[in-house]
């Protein structure tokens, strides 16, 4: 991925031997695991790489030595499956070594700067433990340090993203409603934000990356009588691709070739792990409309990426996924004659309505009637 300052930094630090990659388990006296940690199709909580690192660990582990996971988990998992693999080898958490929570908190794209600037929850199985893992990080954070018990911690992490979810669902129905209550969505987003105590999230084409649609489901896992709200919002977001893909057939009709703009997750950043892009392209697929796809950044996606120009020859519609800086500046003037038709529909509310249908395009946004 595209991290600024992240190849030179790691090429100085190997350099000065301060960082090696192995493949077997190293002797240590500080492990710190972080491992993917994704759902099944059915939404369940795989944790077979946070399971198989543990295992590792216990292999090496000795007395005095502590143990953090940074992966995020469903509450519950420091204290259970993860001091379970551990103690495997007869060393006892809490006892014999240290165990502690505490997650990762950065932004693609911004990951050595947060790694510094963000506060920190420590969630250690006792006082000593999180002592020991709050002097770790200190060490190199600026950011509070925030001590807690593990399961607090696993929680508020989630809790983090689940937010944004839920935000992000609510604009997305704000969006629906828009053409059944003739407003402009957008429009009363940024109204109602400016209220001191609102903040709305934006609509958009669906959720991704490796956080949002992902930490939700494991708070529905470990309480599925109780998290209505939170399933709701994780449905009306997988739910929203779909939703696009019905706009852009009502725009073109069946057998038309579609442009879509942007196979990252988000803005300005060249990761596609669970791009909504994706979702909107199988469903015009099963629309019967063919989507091809272009990314300034992204390298490798699902489906193939082609050149911009390639993407706009002979589409019938150009659909905005991703609001990338490099669309902003797109010229419809450019873009027209490449098309069979001048059609456009924007999902990020980034592109200039005037410009565009000054140069005959049929302009429509998300959001608005």
């Amino acid at each position: 991925m595209d991290e600024p300052g992240l190849d030179a930094l790691i090429a100085d630090l190997v350099a000065a031997g301060t960082l090696s990659a192995q493949t077997v388990m190293p002797e240590a006296s500080v492990f710190l695991i972080a491992v993917p940690t994704p759902v099944s199709p059915s939404h369940e909580p795989d944790l077979s790489y946070v399971e198989s690192a543990a295992e590792s660990v216990a292999e090496r582990l000795k007395p005095g030595d502590l143990v953090i996971l940074e992966s995020t988990v469903p509450p519950g998992t420091t204290t259970g499956v993860v001091r379970e693999r551990l103690e495997a080898q007869g060393l006892k958490a809490g006892i014999d070594f240290d165990l502690a929570f505490c997650p990762e908190r950065v932004l693609p794209g911004s990951v050595l700067d947060e790694l510094v600037a963000n506060d920190r929850t420590v969630g250690g199985l006792t006082p000593a433990g999180s002592a020991r893992a709050a002097e770790l990080y200190r060490s190199f954070c600026m950011g509070a340090i925030h001590v807690t018990d593990p399961t607090t911690a696993e929680v508020a992490k989630l809790s983090e993203n689940t937010f944004r979810d839920v935000n992000i669902a609510l604009a997305n129905e704000l969006a629906q409603m828009a053409s059944q209550l003739n407003v402009d969505a957008w429009q009363v987003i940024e109204l109602a934000n400016r209220h001191p105590r609102v903040h709305l999230h934006s609509p958009g084409p669906g959720v991704g990356g490796h956080c949002v649609p992902v930490d939700p489901w494991f708070l529905v896992a470990a309480a599925p009588q109780s998290a209505n709200l939170i399933r709701m919002a994780r449905e009306i977001n997988d739910a929203q691709p779909a939703v696009v893909a019905a706009h852009v057939a009502r725009m073109t009709g069946t057998e038309a070739k579609v442009a879509l703009l942007g196979a990252a997750y988000k803005p300005n950043v060249d990761d596609a792990r669970e791009s909504p892009t994706l979702g909107v392209a199988l469903a015009l697929e099963a629309l019967g409309i063919v989507p091809v796809v272009h990314d300034p950044k992204v390298q490798s996606f699902a489906r193939p990426l082609v050149t911009l120009e390639e993407a706009l020859t002979g589409a019938d519609a150009v659909v905005l996924l991703v609001g990338h800086h490099s669309y902003a500046e797109l010229d419809p003037a450019w873009a027209g004659p490449l098309m069979r038709v001048r059609r456009v529909l924007d999902t990020q509310h980034l592109l200039d309505p005037a410009a565009w249908r000054n140069q005959g395009f049929e302009v429509q946004v998300l959001g608005t009637p």
